[in-house]
Order: C-alpha cells, then sequence, then structure tokens
C-alpha cells in the first residue's frame, strides 16, 4: 500500500494559498463586510475562532496517534495536520478581525512562528535528516574502553527495564509510547533517561547540526505555548469577560463578566 504523502511542492502550493487567503481577507473582503465581522466575539467571528481552533487542535491527534503506537497512521495524521493546521490559521485571522496589535494578537505570533518552523523543517532540514539516516557509519565511530563500558552498562539497564514495559520489543527498536508511559510512568521514565544517556555516551548529538538537532523541541515548545496561551484566552473571555472587554460591551457568549 502506498503511504500518503505531502509533496514539498504541494506543501509550498497550500502555505502560500493560505498566504493569499488572509492576505486577500484583510485587504478586500473584510472593509465591506458589516459590522459584526469587525469585533472579535461577535457571533459569526466567535464562531469561526472555535471552528480555527479545532481544526489546529488536529496537530495533537497526530501526536497522540504517533506516540501511541499507531506508526501505520502516521503518515495520514501528519497530511491531516499540515492542512488542518493551515486552514485553522486562516480562521484565526478571520476570528481577529484585523485588530493584530492587541494582547491576544501574540497568539498569532506564535503561531505563525509554529507554522514557519514547520514548513522550514519540511522543506529544508528534511534532505539533511535523510542524509544523517544514510550515513550511519558516522555513528559507530570507534568508542574508547571506557566509552564502551559504559555503553554495555546503559544497555543491560535498558534490557531489565523492558520486559516491564513491553515483554516483545527488542531493545535496539523499542521506544516509550503513550500507553506505556500510562500503564508504567517510572518504567518508562527511567527508560529514556538512560536512553538520553545513551545518546551521549555516543555523541549523537554532536554529529548533527543544531537545527537538526533542536528544531523539533522548539517546535513542540511553541505549540505548547500556543495552546496555553489559547486556553487563558478562553478563560478570561468565558470568565473574566468585563475585563476582557475593558469597560465595552461585551458582545459575546461568556459565563461571567468579572
Amino acid at each position: 500500500m502506498a503511504r500518503p504523502d505531502l509533496p514539498d511542492r504541494a506543501l509550498v502550493i497550500l502555505v502560500a494559498g493560505a498566504c493569499v487567503a488572509i492576505a486577500a481577507w484583510y485587504l478586500l473582503v473584510l472593509p465591506v463586510m458589516p459590522e459584526a465581522w469587525h469585533r472579535p466575539g461577535t457571533p459569526p467571528l466567535y464562531l469561526t475562532g472555535v471552528a480555527g481552533t479545532l481544526l489546529l487542535f488536529v496537530s495533537f491527534v497526530f501526536v497522540l496517534v504517533k506516540r501511541s503506537g499507531g506508526g501505520a497512521r502516521a503518515p495520514q495524521w501528519f497530511v491531516a495536520h499540515v492542512v488542518a493546521a493551515l486552514f485553522g490559521c486562516v480562521l484565526v485571522a478571520v476570528h481577529s478581525a484585523g485588530a493584530l496589535f492587541s494582547p491576544a494578537a501574540l497568539m498569532y505570533v506564535l503561531l505563525i512562528a509554529l507554522l514557519a518552523l514547520g514548513v522550514f523543517a519540511r522543506l529544508r532540514l528534511s534532505a539533511t535528516i535523510a542524509e544523517t539516516f544514510g550515513a550511519k557509519h558516522a555513528h559507530f565511530a570507534p568508542l574508547s574502553d571506557a566509552r564502551k563500558g559504559a555503553l554495555r552498562r546503559v544497555i543491560a539497564a535498558k534490557e531489565a527495564l523492558l520486559p516491564r514495559l513491553d515483554a516483545t520489543a527488542l531493545e535496539g527498536t523499542y521506544s516509550v509510547t503513550l500507553p506505556h508511559l500510562l500503564r508504567a510512568p517510572a518504567a518508562a521514565f527511567a527508560y529514556m533517561r538512560l536512553v538520553r544517556e545513551e545518546r551521549a555516551i555516543m555523541g549523537t548529538r554532536a554529529k548533527v547540526t543544531p537545527a537538526q538537532g533542536y528544531w523539533r523541541w522548539v517546535h513542540m515548545g511553541l505549540a505548547w505555548l500556543f495552546f496555553a496561551a489559547v486556553a487563558l484566552h478562553v478563560v478570561v473571555v468565558t470568565f473574566f469577560a468585563g475585563y476582557a472587554a475593558d469597560g465595552g460591551p461585551i458582545h459575546w457568549w461568556h459565563i461571567t463578566a468579572w
């Protein structure tokens, strides 16, 4: 069965289409729209924001599928993650109603940085990562006797832990997944610590560029910051609507007007 894929050309077209759609909305469509489309929180913009946020949450479904042992389904969820994120970005831009200098607009800065880093990794870093996987000889350079001994101890510790996580897995190919973290958190975290120790002994991180070694962590950090900001935004406009309105009328659905 052919694996679902998102070619670079298709990704560039999707990103360009999202940029054109956002620019067209701000410059051509929004100026002629009714007043309700110029105030964030009105019913149409409220629903637009909800729809955009739900599309952005597809990214977390991709992570859950990937980290839950569903590797066979990961490629199609990766494609869904990219497409949904771009459509969600457009809807969030519509939801902002052009208020690009408000405190809430900082979330949009995070979102743009998150998307830009993801596109850069796919278009530029992917080739470097492929070359790294195709040059495994660099990772098996001779080790000193001391490092060999340390490596043996780490591998032995991993093999001793593995039956508590997955009795059928092999140490050389096993990686911790979400079900293992939920079922045996202490053993899972201990195993991940040993993996980090093994990589330090092998010097794996030093064999790749900083961009290749750390882009994923930066990408994940931006994602968590963005969704934390979204959660804070939802709490403020839902429970502290009076504060969000800053003395003006509250024209969105809310629970309390503190």
